[in-house]
Parts: C-alpha cells; structure tokens; sequence
C-alpha cells in the first residue's frame, strides 16, 4: 500500500510540475494596463556627434533586476535598428541589436556609427519575455553626425593661449 501511495503522489507531482512548467512556458506576464514605457532623451529626430546617453522611462510599474518575479516590475531591452516584431512568447534576444538591462539600469551611453538608427524599448519579464500587453515605446529615430574634422587654420582658443604660454609669444 505504501508502494502505490507513494507513486501516486510521484506521479500527481510530475502532472502538476510538467503542468505549471508548460503553462509558464507559454504564458506571458500581465502587465498593467495603463503601464507605458517610453525613450526620455534622445528625443525623435535629434541630430547627435558622438556616443550620446539614452535614459528609459516607464510610467505605472517598477524596474528590477533579470530573474525578479515582483509583480508589475520588469527590466529594460533596448533595440538598435531593429525591423522585425517582438515574438510574444519567445525571451527578448541578447545581441548587438537587442540591448539587454537586466541588472535594473535606467539609462545607457550609446556609440553608434554615422548615420541615421532606429531606437526602440521592450519591457521584459523575469524570464526576458514581453508583458501582455506588449510594453514597447514609440520608435525614435536619431542622426548620428560624424565626428568635426580640425582644420589646421583652425586653432582654437586654448591651442591659442597654451601657445602663448610655451613661447611667451603667438607666431603667425
């Protein structure tokens, strides 16, 4: 009797286990649905030289760390010139293009290659997955310049007066 007791109970934990593990593997997090989540700076369309801050926001949930199963709290993955949609049940890539936050960060300093690039925020769960709803922000495009190119005519001020200071005279 003990024999059957304790395989029944083996089994009815394998059903209720392979059971929770199938639908966790499925099921998205809610999120709120008021929660928005968006890109405080740069702002669409600016025009930058150089790597340049990016700061997140998120307004009506929390930030945490990757792995953190605090209810409406979630960690940033920032896309680069991203073009296909987020999967919703699959985890958010981890590349070059899909910048991951999972330590809780808030801002990032990027350094991108002349031209124009594609920013964008997905909010991911603790397992790196998108919240139902999706928690993305509004697509902003920015300009990176390259970089000023000193002419030898052009001497600045400070190459001015360190000049002075090493000769104790200006040449022309």
């Amino acid at each position: 009797m003990h024999v059957i007791v304790r395989q029944g109970a083996l089994a009815a934990a394998f059903v209720v286990s392979f059971g929770w593990a199938c639908w966790s593997a499925q099921a998205q997090t809610p999120a709120p649905a008021d929660a928005a989540l968006y890109i405080i700076y740069p702002v669409d369309g600016q025009r930058i030289r150089g790597s340049f801050p990016v700061r997140f926001g998120l307004r009506n949930m929390g930030i945490t760390h990757a792995g953190d199963r605090t209810p409406n709290t979630g960690h940033h993955h920032l896309l680069v010139d991203v073009d296909e949609a987020i999967e919703p049940n699959e985890p958010i890539p981890t590349d070059k293009q899909h910048i991951h936050f999972g330590a809780g960060q808030t801002e990032t300093r990027l350094d991108l290659p002349p031209g124009k690039h594609v920013l964008q925020l997905v909010l991911g769960d603790a397992d790196h997955k998108p919240f139902a709803p999706l928690l993305i922000s509004k697509k902003i495009t920015v300009t990176v310049l390259p970089p000023r190119v000193r002419r030898s005519s052009q001497i600045s001020r400070a190459d001015r007066e360190s000049g002075i200071r090493r000769s104790g005279s200006m040449r022309p």
